[in-house]
C-alpha cells in the first residue's frame, strides 16, 4: 500500500467520523426538540381536558346544593344551552328511585363516595354519563366527548398534527386526534399516558408520536457534510503548504551540505591532480640547478632564478596540501551516531515525492519490520541516499513512464545495514562500470562526475561500502552497506 493511499484512507476515515458524529448530534438535537414539543403538547391537552372534567364535577355539585326540596321547576334543563358538551341531564328526587337497577347501584356508590361516578360509558360513540347521588335530588349528565374538547385552545392542529391522541377507559377507546398513518417500523416512538385530573372521571389520555427517518434534519446533515469536506480540504491544503515549505527547507539544507561536500571533493581532486606536476616541476628544477652548478660561466643569476622557482614550487605544493587538509572529511569518530536506516529512507522518499510525481513513478520499498540501526553520520547518510535516488531518476529519464520502476530493498547482512536501489533504466555500459566512482567521470552531459564519487567517499569515511552492478533483468543496482550499531551503549 503506497503512502498516498494510506493518506487518502486516513482522511476518508476522519471525514467519515466527523460527518457521522456531527449527523448523530444533529439527529439527537432534532429528536430532543421533537420530544420536547410532544411532551409540551401532551401536557397542554391533558390540562385542558382535566379542566373540563373538573368543571363537570363543579356543575353537578352546584346543582345538588341549589336544589330546593319539593320544587317543581327544572332549571338544570337549561344547562345544555350553556355547556354544549352536555347532551342531556336527568334528575331523580329522593322519593323517585332510578328505574335501572345499575343506576340505582351507582347512586348508592356515589352517595358513599361523596362524589360523582361514571355511568354508561360509551367511548366508541364518543359519550359517557356522570351520576351524582345526593339529597334531596340526584343527577345524571350525558357528556359529548368531542364537544368537551376545547378545540379553540387546542395546542395542535388535529388534521395535520403527527401526534395521535386517544381517551381510554378499560378496554374502550376513543380517538381524539388520529395523527398520520404510518406502517414503518423504523424510527423513534414517543408515548405518554395520563389520567384526567378528576377522580370521578378517570379517563386515560394517551398520546403517541412516531418520528420517521424522513423527519431527521437531512438538509442540515448534508450541509454539515459539505462544511466538513471544505474544512478538511482547507486543512489538507494548509498541511500540504507546510509540508512543501519543510521539504524545501530540508532540500535547501541538504543542497548546501552537498555543495560543501562537492567543493571538498573538487578541492581534493584538484590537489591530487596538481600535486604530481608540482612534484615534477620541483624535481626538474632541482636537477637543472645541480647541472647548472657544474658550469664555469657565471651562472649565479640562473641559480638564483632556479632557486626561486624551487621555492615557489615548494610554496605551491604547501598551499595545495594546506587546501587539501582544510577540505578533508572530518574524523568519523566524532560525527557517527546510531541512525535507523528505514527512517532515513522514508525521509529521502518524502523529500523527493514531487520528483516521483513528476516522473509518474511510485517507488516500492521492501524492509523488515524490525528497525535496522546503523552507525553513521546522519547528514552524510541523508546525502548519500538522496544522491542515489536522484541518479536512479536521472537514469530513467528516457524510459517510458509506464516502464519506470524504482525498488528499494533494506536488510541486514553480516553486521552491515544494506540498502539496494534498483532502477529500470538502461543500466551501466560494460566499459563504464569500472569507472563510475572516479572523480570527474560522468556519462551525463553537463555532469561534474562528482556525485557517486562523493557518495563513495562519504560511505568509506563511515566504514561502509558502495558498489554498483547491472541487474539481470535490466537496469542498474547500487548497493550501500553501512555498519550496524553493535552495542546498546552506542544507541544514544
Amino acid at each position: 500500500m503506497t503512502q498516498l493511499v494510506r493518506r487518502l484512507r486516513l482522511w476518508g476515515l476522519v471525514w467519515t467520523l466527523l460527518v457521522v458524529g456531527g449527523s448523530m448530534v444533529l439527529g439527537r438535537l432534532e429528536l430532543a426538540q421533537q420530544r420536547e414539543a410532544f411532551d409540551t403538547n401532551a401536557r397542554i391537552a391533558h390540562r385542558l381536558l382535566s379542566q373540563r372534567v373538573v368543571q363537570h364535577d363543579a356543575i353537578l355539585a352546584t346543582l345538588a346544593l341549589l336544589t330546593v326540596p319539593g320544587a317543581t321547576s327544572h332549571p338544570e334543563q337549561r344547562l345544555p344551552a350553556v355547556y354544549p358538551q352536555i347532551l342531556s341531564i336527568e334528575r331523580r328526587d329522593g322519593t323517585t328511585p332510578w328505574p335501572d337497577a345499575r343506576l340505582l347501584a351507582l347512586d348508592t356508590e356515589s352517595r358513599q363516595l361523596g362524589r360523582a361516578v361514571l355511568a354508561d360509558v360509551q367511548l366508541e360513540r364518543g359519550r359517557y354519563g356522570l351520576l351524582l347521588g345526593a339529597q334531596p335530588s340526584s343527577y345524571l349528565v350525558q357528556i359529548d366527548i368531542h364537544r368537551m374538547v376545547p378545540w379553540t385552545e387546542w395546542p395542535m392542529v388535529p388534521e395535520s398534527s403527527p401526534v395521535r391522541l386517544t381517551l381510554g377507559h378499560g378496554p374502550q377507546t376513543m380517538v381524539l386526534q388520529s395523527g398520520p398513518a404510518s406502517n414503518s417500523r423504523w424510527g423513534w416512538e414517543f408515548s405518554v399516558r395520563k389520567t384526567l385530573a378528576a377522580e370521578s372521571q378517570a379517563l386515560d389520555l394517551v398520546a403517541h408520536r412516531h418520528v420517521a427517518w424522513t423527519e431527521l434534519p437531512w438538509g442540515w446533515m448534508l450541509g454539515w457534510a459539505a462544511l466538513v469536506s471544505l474544512s478538511l480540504q482547507a486543512a489538507q491544503a494548509l498541511l500540504r503548504q507546510r509540508q512543501e515549505a519543510r521539504r524545501a527547507e530540508e532540500l535547501l539544507r541538504l543542497g548546501q551540505v552537498a555543495r560543501l561536500n562537492t567543493l571538498g571533493e573538487l578541492a581534493a581532486g584538484m590537489a591530487h591532480e596538481l600535486n604530481q606536476p608540482l612534484t615534477a616541476i620541483l624535481a626538474n628544477t632541482q636537477a637543472a640547478s645541480r647541472l647548472l652548478a657544474e658550469d664555469e660561466p657565471d651562472l649565479a643569476p640562473i641559480r638564483q632564478a632556479m632557486s626561486q622557482a624551487v621555492a615557489q614550487a615548494r610554496r605551491a605544493s604547501e598551499v595545495v596540501g594546506r587546501l587539501r587538509r582544510v577540505v578533508e572529511q572530518p574524523a568519523p569518530d566524532s560525527t557517527l551516531h546510531a541512525v535507523t536506516l528505514q527512517e532515513v529512507v522514508r525521509k529521502a522518499l518524502y523529500l523527493l515525492e514531487p520528483e516521483f510525481q513528476r516522473c509518474q513513478l511510485t517507488p516500492s520499498v521492501e524492509a523488515p519490520l524490525a528497525a535496522i540501526v546503523v552507525w553513521a553520520e546522519p547528514v552524510a547518510l541523508d546525502q548519500i541516499i538522496h544522491n542515489l535516488l536522484m541518479n536512479a531518476l536521472q537514469a530513467m529519464e528516457r524510459t517510458p513512464a509506464a516502464e519506470r520502476a524504482l525498488r528499494l530493498t533494506l536488510c541486514s547482512v553480516n553486521g552491515q545495514g544494506v540498502l539496494t536501489v534498483q532502477d529500470s533504466g538502461a543500466g551501466f555500459p560494460a566499459e563504464v562500470l569500472p569507472r563510475i566512482f572516479e572523480p570527474f567521470f560522468s556519462t551525463r552531459e553537463g555532469g561534474l562526475g562528482l556525485g557517486l564519487s562523493l557518495c563513495e567517499t562519504l560511505t568509506s569515511s563511515m566504514g561502509g561500502a558502495l558498489s554498483a552492478r547491472n541487474h539481470a533483468t535490466g537496469g542498474a543496482e547500487l548497493i550501500l552497506s553501512v555498519p550496524l550499531a553493535a552495542t546498546a551503549e552506542q544507541l544514544v
